[in-house]
């Protein structure tokens, strides 16, 4: 079976390494352009790219797949099938009808639950106690195409979204390879997925990532679980923003007098009490603006002033930062 593999981050390139492990002939990898990154703002290749040309696999990066020539170069690989892994590209009819099985993809939900862009921090701000990753025949809706093989995996209030990701892209290694292995069983019995169930996992922006002191502790910790990574929680003190990158939730109640985001007396300098509507937050590790994540206890001995009880976390930047 000649495969042609589309993905671009980390997730992905993990399953393009699942595939070249176990013997698969990958005509081309497909990953998008390079991206300016980093302070020098130098072009950077993605994951994905970065390890098909270790294994000096023909890669290429269209801009869009709507583009004639794009497709034709696609179509002149004649391949079987195409595995399309966090890609971040639309694939049209046109693409999908090249190779002779097909496209099947491999999302990190339990379809038709969490359709979209960002599954795994859908799951994790939901409190979902259960998620999975799904392989799909690919149609031209937006994660809608008949399921033909699925792994779950329970969820805890301790996963954060970077545990949730490597977890997930084990199980997802699992799925690819056993539905290659049986795809002609697993086509022959794929199931449509039932749309009244599904969900929609729209992209994060920035403005979810700021903490709202008035919401419960359990949707506070879960804002904290799911940016880990990618777009970390944050809240400011003093004037001062700060990402807040570890905690954990706690029922017991503050003193009613106590508004939310305010700091509470607490005799573990390891973490930081810090009071909600209906629990405690205890933050563990955060980071100052400009500065590396550090734990609490090291914080507190250097800058004991700013973390001192009664201070008040807020959601409101101050002017000279909006």
């Amino acid at each position: 079976m000649k495969l042609v593999f589309a993905g671009t981050p980390a997730f992905a390139a993990t399953h393009l390494s699942a595939l070249i492990d176990h013997g698969y002939d990958i005509a081309a990898v497909y990953t998008q352009p390079d991206r300016a990154a980093g302070r020098g703002k130098k072009l950077q290749a993605s994951p994905v790219k970065a390890l098909a040309t270790k294994h000096r696999l023909p890669v290429m990066q269209p801009a869009s797949l709507k583009d004639p020539d794009a497709q034709a170069a696609l179509a002149a690989l004649e391949p079987d099938l195409m595995i399309v892994v966090a890609y971040g590209l639309l694939l049209p009819q046109a693409v999908l009808d090249i190779p002779r099985l097909g496209c099947i993809n491999v999302h990190a939900s339990l379809l038709p639950r969490w359709r979209g862009a960002a599954p795994i921090e859908r799951s994790l701000l939901a409190g979902d106690s259960e998620t999975g990753v799904t392989i799909m025949q690919m149609d031209v809706g937006l994660d809608t195409g008949d399921m033909l093989y699925r792994l779950s995996t329970p969820l805890s209030e301790l996963d954060d979204r970077q545990q949730l990701e490597d977890r997930l892209a084990t199980l997802g290694c699992q799925a690819l390879i056993h539905t290659l292995t049986n795809f002609e069983a697993l086509r022959a019995r794929a199931q449509k997925q039932d749309n009244t169930l599904s969900t929609y996992a729209r992209k994060l922006d920035k403005a979810e990532s700021l903490i709202d002191w008035q919401a419960s502790v359990a949707d506070i910790a879960r804002t904290i679980r799911a940016g880990v990574g990618r777009q970390p929680a944050y809240s400011f003190l003093d004037g001062e923003r700060l990402r807040l990158l570890r905690a954990s939730a706690t029922l017991s109640g503050p003193p009613a007098q106590v508004a939310p985001g305010t700091i509470l007396p607490s005799p573990d300098r390891r973490c930081l009490s810090i009071a909600c509507t209906d629990g405690t937050l205890q933050v563990t590790e955060l980071q100052m603006a400009g500065k590396n994540p550090v734990a609490v206890r090291d914080i507190m001995n250097s800058r004991p002033a700013l973390f001192a009880a009664g201070k008040q976390f807020t959601s409101d930047a101050p002017d000279e930062t909006r």
